[in-house]
Formats: C-alpha cells, structure tokens, sequence
C-alpha cells in the first residue's frame, strides 16, 4: 500500500442515512449493490486567491460538502454513470475511449478526467468497467469547487476498482493534471485541498514540491461562507484561463528581458527562484519590465520573437487561442503579487492569534462579476 494512501474506513448503512439512501437509489438504477463509496470534499480558501498558478501557496480548508459516489466494479468494459440530482443526465461509455468534449462542461467529462487520469497514469491497457450513482451536495459553480471535487473523487473510484494505490499527494498531483482535459489551467490548490484536508485545521499548500503544512485556527473562530447562488462555471467561458495565460506571457517576457530560458519558464514564482529576489523585488522588475498599457498578441509575438501562430499553439490554452485580446500583463502580475503579499500577512495573523476580519472576492471577476463569487468572513469573538 503506498505511503499516507487515502484511508478506508467501514461503516454501518444503518447509522448512515445519506449512504442508505444512496446505496437503495443504486439498487433501483442498476439492480445490485454498490461494492463501495468514495467521498471527496469541497473546499474555501481563506487567503491567496489565484496565485497558485503562479506556484505560490495558497490558505485553503475543507468544508463539510461534498462529492459522494456508489461504486460497483463490473466485468464489462462499460462506465455507467448516474446522478441522484435527476437535472443531470446519465452518461454511458467504454473504458477504452474516453472522450473529454471542452466546449460543453457537463458533469461527466470531469467524471472522465479523473478516470482518464489515473488510466493513463498506470497505462492501464484493460480497466476495470464500473456502474457509478453520485451524490453532491456542494453548489455548483459557486466557488466552492465542486468541479475538482467530482475529478478527485472519480480518480479515487478508478483507484479503488482497479485495486491501484498511491499517496495522497500522488493522487493530487495526477487530478490537477487530469483535470486539465476539460481545459481549465487550475494550479493544484483545489485538488491538493480535497486530497490533503484533516478536521480541524487549514492547510498551507506549497508547490514543487507539493506539501501541506497545519494551520490551526484560533478557539473561537467560526467561518461564514456565503453563497450569492449566481453560478459561474470556469471552464465553460475563457475568463480562467485568460487570466492564467496573462500570468503565462507575464512570465515569459520577464524572463526573456533577464536573459532565462523563457521557453521552459511558466510561473512566476520560478522566475523569482531563478532571480533570487524577493517579492518586493519582483514587483520593480515588473514594472520596469512590463508596461501598464495592455498589450496585444501582435506586440507580445515581437517581444517574444514568435508568430502567431506559434503563440497560440504553444502557449496559450485552447479557449483564448482566437481574437487578438488586449492583455493587461503587469496590472494582473502585481494583483498577483499583491495577493502573495497578503497571503503571507494573513498566515502570520492566523499564527499570533490577532482578530482578523476577512472579506476576499476573487480578482479573477471584475465589475458586476464580483457578485458570482462565494463571500468569506472570518470572525474572532
């Protein structure tokens, strides 16, 4: 069994009325009993929005909803897969051909991410069919990643029913990666969250290496998060990753006007590692470096030394390949920054105990898209 492997725990149906449901709905879907249940949880982060893209660590915990799934290992090579919420609809397909449509997010393609994930991790040449009945009880599109939650959990359901195992780090990393064949370029936090949360504490997640490290929460504390009930689903729309590809180019002009290897350079914290500066320092360079003025493709091809062509096959993600957008490069570098900044305050206030009071919205949605966004208020009595 691989070291710090997700846990199993038994259980009695009887003491478990949301398993017991489940399990009856799954009788009467598919005419036997599941073999086993996989739950994954949603997450808040407390601090640090959208940095850790930019290799950053960010302040997340989890929450008590969550993505639940009934699973029965079959000896076909079909996936069947069914929701208890009857909006969304049931999905069928083989083992050996996954198809992942980007241009319509529904609730099965992140089913299939996980799946496809650790099939390929293991280059599983004959997997395991499966009969699949989910329960979610986190909002959709509401922030609270209910989309990285069902990858999580359908990477863990194919784990299990092909009797694989890896660490829970392992499994974070893959479902990052995995998740990305819906096309959004997440950065790790959301999956790292699901996988690495424990009662009773936040986590400080860290990248490359991943880690976690316990933030205990002061007594007291009670976290009220606030659901506007206006959805926003990121990887439906280009507004993620135009973002993540801002922060992309940001980095690749920086590091050629430094003389790095700007090719392989995709994260702005590798930049900062590869100067040896700190955040201060960084945030001159950039704007010695970068222009307040939005820049176009046509300017960052010339900068760069590139066509256009080889922008958008290279470098930017499929769904901001067309148009010649106007990107505010070092305006959204210094948001960034800025966050890490604020990330790094609020951690040490967390440590000291200090009443802090805590309402982020994610810079991600400017203007009126501010409201799609969960609120957060932390309050110390």
């Amino acid at each position: 069994m691989a070291a710090d492997a997700p846990g199993t725990v038994p259980v009695q149906l009887v003491e478990q009325p949301r398993l017991l449901k489940l399990k009856e709905s799954f009788i009467a879907k598919f005419g036997s009993a599941p073999k086993f249940y996989v739950r994954a949880p949603g997450r808040v982060n407390l601090i640090g929005e959208h940095i850790d893209y930019c290799g950053y660590a960010v302040l997340p915990m989890a929450i008590e909803q969550d993505i639940l799934i009934a699973v029965e290992p079959v000896k076909t090579e079909v996936v069947q897969l069914a929701n208890i919420n009857s909006s969304y609809l049931d999905f069928t397909t083989t083992v050996n051909n996954i198809q992942i449509n980007k241009t319509k997010p529904q609730w099965h393609n992140y089913f299939l991410c996980g799946l496809k994930g650790i099939q390929e991790h293991f280059g599983l040449n004959n997997p395991t069919g499966m009969n699949c009945l989910l329960d979610g009880t986190i909002p959709p599109s509401s922030g609270l990643s209910s989309s990285s939650a069902l990858v999580c959990c359908a990477g863990l359901v194919t784990l299990k029913a092909n009797g694989k195992t890896l660490s829970k780090v392992e499994l974070a990393e893959i479902c990052t990666k995995s998740e990305r064949y819906i096309g959004t370029e997440g950065g790790g936090m959301d999956q790292s969250i699901s996988f690495l949360a424990e009662e009773g504490t936040a986590k400080l997640i860290e990248f490359s290496p991943l880690r976690a490290t316990d933030v205990r929460l002061p007594s007291g504390a009670a976290f009220v998060i606030a659901n506007s009930c206006v959805e926003m689903n990121k990887a439906a729309t280009s507004h993620y990753n135009i973002r993540v590809m801002e922060c992309r180019l940001a980095t690749k002009l920086l590091s050629k006007s430094k003389s790095l290897d700007w090719k392989k350079m995709l994260r702005l914290q590798d930049v900062q590692a590869s100067l040896g500066v700190s955040l201060e320092e960084m945030l001159t360079i950039v704007e010695e470096v970068l222009h307040p003025e939005p820049y176009s493709t046509e300017e960052i091809c010339k900068c760069l030394g590139i066509s256009l062509e080889e922008l958008r096959s290279q470098i930017l993600s499929q769904n901001t390949q067309n148009g010649r957008a106007l990107l505010t490069l070092c305006c959204t570098y210094k948001n960034r920054l800025s966050c890490v900044c604020t990330q790094q305050r609020f951690h040490g206030k967390l440590q000291s105990s200090e009443r802090v009071v805590l309402c982020p919205i994610s810079p991600l949605h400017e203007g009126v898209q501010n409201s799609q966004r969960e609120k957060k208020v932390w309050i110390k009595s």
